[in-house]
């Protein structure tokens, strides 16, 4: 697919142009090792590389167009456009080149610390009950329809990202439900989309490796709502503290849900068992087979996306009553020795804190919890000492091991995390760094009854150690660890 040059440049801030823009263009690079004779290139600069010092690279390989935030000296034969921001511009372009697909769309983004996949995922299939052709953008899996296409992002960059709102398009979708990162927000993925409405579900300590500090944190995620049109709703959790303050800007439709301050779509958990929630939502009792008052508020979201999106409120309750939990978010199963597994992706001190709440709201208290969990490397340290902290606090009995340690050494990793273990929980609290070995070692403790939390990974179906990701299902490995030690 080739486009003219000077179409797909509408809405970017232009400093200067050297060369012709009356060109035809086959395809949107930001990897110099991509760029060729039909490639317009992006010098983005990362974290780590600088893509204008591969600028002269690409024009050797025939790359005749190139996006800077420099103006250098290049050949007669090539273009270069200097713009303030290259994020900013892939994205504008890239929505241009894929024919502005997100226009065609009702796309709603969630975005939150907690919760993006769970609602994105619960939205998709809800009004894929209510007979719509959905697509979905999430930390698990992209789909468009029954299609499924593996996912790298949470968000992914601006060219895939359009490209495939293109295929929903071109596929017939009438509905998107997108996650949106904080990354993808600072970095301008989601720059030149065309938003129906956006969905803030909560903001917690995380991901301050990137951002610094959470006042940015909090301000980052603000902007997806500042960025909102008059025609988009803006619908917040106001029993976070910072929901009020993601309107503050905006010029959407203002709305709000709630479990414990009034609003415009509110909810009372009547029952939490394993079985399900019993919610008395809008004043209307329902019964779902999810668990949890997170899950509460997850529902409340997708109750209140429906309506803003002008869904009958009865079809709409029918089909919420019909959803199952999403994959790796607080999936559970019993063994046939009546142990209790539950796999969750609980990544933060928030989230973990939320699952063993829900553990906690259910038991008996004859049981004994273990909880097995450990902290991603390369990533926010200071949360690491809190996650052990809350599993001693709320768990009989706890093991830290290894998530995805990425380049550093998870022995590192596991100290500072015993460095949140008060001397009260040291007995209760043993290291192992073999997260197999782990989730092995919580079985064979456990008795009829007991409940193991294996926390922190979900979904993931990998585990990365130094570069290299290698095949890990928690889920898959429990199951098969129960059937070796039930023989």
């Amino acid at each position: 697919m080739k486009k003219k040059l000077s179409d797909i440049l509408y809405g970017v801030t232009i400093l200067s142009v050297d060369g012709s823009t009356d060109k035809m263009v086959g395809e949107l690079v930001f990897d110099s090792r991509k760029a060729d004779a039909d490639a317009v290139f992006f010098a983005i600069r990362g974290t780590s590389v600088d893509g204008h010092t591969f600028i002269s690279k690409t024009i050797e390989a025939g790359c005749q167009v190139i996006i800077a935030e420099e103006r250098i000296q290049v050949p007669e034969r090539v273009t270069l456009i200097v713009t303030e921001n290259t994020h900013l511009a892939l994205a504008i372009m890239a929505s241009n080149y894929f024919g502005n697909p997100s226009d065609k769309l009702k796309l709603v983004g969630v975005t939150g610390t907690n919760g993006k996949t769970t609602t994105t995922t619960l939205l998709f299939n809800l009004f894929t009950k209510l007979g719509y052709h959905c697509g979905l953008l999430s930390t698990v899996v992209n789909k468009i329809g029954e299609l499924e296409i593996p996912s790298t992002h949470t968000t992914p960059d601006p060219v895939a990202l359009n490209g495939l709102l293109a295929q929903m398009v071109l596929d017939g979708c009438s509905h998107c439900f997108m996650e949106v990162s904080s990354h993808a927000i600072h970095q301008n993925r989601i720059a030149g989309l065309s938003f129906k409405g956006g969905v803030f579900t909560n903001i917690t300590h995380d991901h301050l490796d990137y951002h610094n500090t959470f006042a940015e944190y909090i301000r980052v995620k603000k902007s997806f709502f500042d960025h909102l049109d008059k025609d988009a709703f803006a619908l917040v959790n106001l029993d976070d503290k910072n929901g009020m303050v993601m309107l503050q800007n905006t010029k959407a439709k203002k709305s709000t849900f709630a479990l414990r301050t009034p609003a415009d779509f509110k909810a009372k958990v009547i029952e939490n068992q394993f079985s399900g929630l019993v919610l008395n939502l809008n004043g209307i009792e329902l019964w779902t087979r999810l668990i949890g008052d997170f899950n509460a508020y997850n529902l409340l979201a997708v109750y209140g996306v429906s309506m803003l999106l002008g869904e009958d409120s009865t079809q709409v309750m029918t089909a919420i009553s019909a959803l199952e939990s999403v994959e790796g978010r607080f999936q559970y199963f019993q063994s046939n020795s009546g142990i209790m597994a539950i796999i969750d992706y609980a990544h933060t001190p928030d989230a973990l804190e939320n699952v063993l709440k829900t553990i906690a709201n259910i038991r008996t208290k004859n049981e004994t919890v273990f909880t097995v969990v450990g902290c991603g490397g390369d990533r926010d340290k200071t949360k690491r000492p809190k996650m052990a902290a809350i599993a001693c606090e709320m768990s009989d009995k706890v093991i830290l091991t290894a998530d995805n340690p990425r380049s550093e050494d998870p022995n590192d990793i596991i100290e500072e995390m015993m460095s949140g273990v008060g001397g009260e929980h040291y007995k209760k609290t043993l290291s192992i760094v073999d997260r197999t070995q782990a989730i092995k070692s919580a079985i064979s403790m456990a008795d009829k009854g007991d409940i193991i939390l294996i926390a922190g990974k979900g979904h993931e179906k990998y585990q990365e150690i130094k570069g290299v990701k290698y095949d890990f299902d928690d889920l898959q490995i429990t199951i098969d660890l129960f059937k070796k030690l039930e023989k």
